[in-house]
């Protein structure tokens, strides 16, 4: 299980200071670690803030953008991040499986391509929101835009820990899951609603676990950093 670090700090001097804090870190602790540059990070600071967190270290850059549009123009903005040289990407599944099927065919015939994943249900959603907007229970809907995914081809899907067993098992295990909303020793939840710990996402055998507030937002965040590390569920 890899750590996904949110860089969403309201500056990027902020975030530079905290990649900077982790330089004592080894290098066998920094494998495990990506950075996930979210929309305020990118508006904010662009290609050329990507460029700058790459000086810090030989860390894997996931660009959170949650693509959501015509095929084509998805296509060309895709291809317009490869070029940047990020390693992982965002995509709506809700842009339906034939546009997925194509991206999906895109990335086989190109080298370099970043990770494809699909956004299933923001975490921000509890089920009652979730029916407002889709007229779909949650849990069902999630799985099935998961399936969906899948069977299109792309590398994986953004959700929930608890979706995240169901999803492995309704499809293959190299079927990556990405799971936001991880509170490691019991942080307030803020603004997401299906929150879970460390432990819990390694039992629902997540992939990634993205945390953010609890460590850029902790007094020492290296100390942070360096305990979700060494937590037995994180080696």
């Amino acid at each position: 299980m890899k750590l996904c670090i949110a860089l969403d700090n309201p500056y990027l001097q902020d975030n530079l200071t905290l990649l900077q804090s982790l330089n004592i870190l080894s290098q066998a602790q920094k494998r495990n670690i990506w950075l996930k540059v979210g929309l305020r990070s990118f508006i904010r600071d662009g290609i050329r803030g990507i460029e700058m967190l790459k000086k810090y270290g030989d860390y894997r850059i996931f660009l959170d953008l949650k693509l959501y549009d015509i095929p084509n123009t998805m296509l060309d903005a895709i291809a317009e991040c490869q070029k940047i040289g990020v390693d992982m990407l965002t995509i709506h599944t809700s842009c339906g499986f034939e546009t997925m099927r194509v991206i999906a065919d895109i990335k086989c015939k190109s080298a370099n391509m970043p990770l494809i994943v699909g956004v299933s249900a923001l975490t921000s959603f509890d089920n009652s929101e979730f029916m407002e907007i889709y007229n779909a229970s949650l849990f069902p809907h999630t799985l099935k835009l998961s399936k969906l995914a899948y069977q299109a081809g792309i590398d994986g899907v953004v959700c929930s820990v608890w979706e995240s067993l169901a999803i492995k098992k309704a499809t293959e295990n190299r079927f990556l899951t990405i799971t936001p909303g991880i509170r490691p020793f019991g942080e307030e939840s803020s603004d997401q609603k299906r929150v879970a710990t460390l432990q819990e996402a390694k039992e629902a055998m997540s992939d990634f676990v993205v945390i953010g507030r609890p460590i850029y937002k902790a007094e020492e965040p290296l100390k942070m950093v360096e305990k979700i590390l060494n937590i037995e569920c994180m080696r």
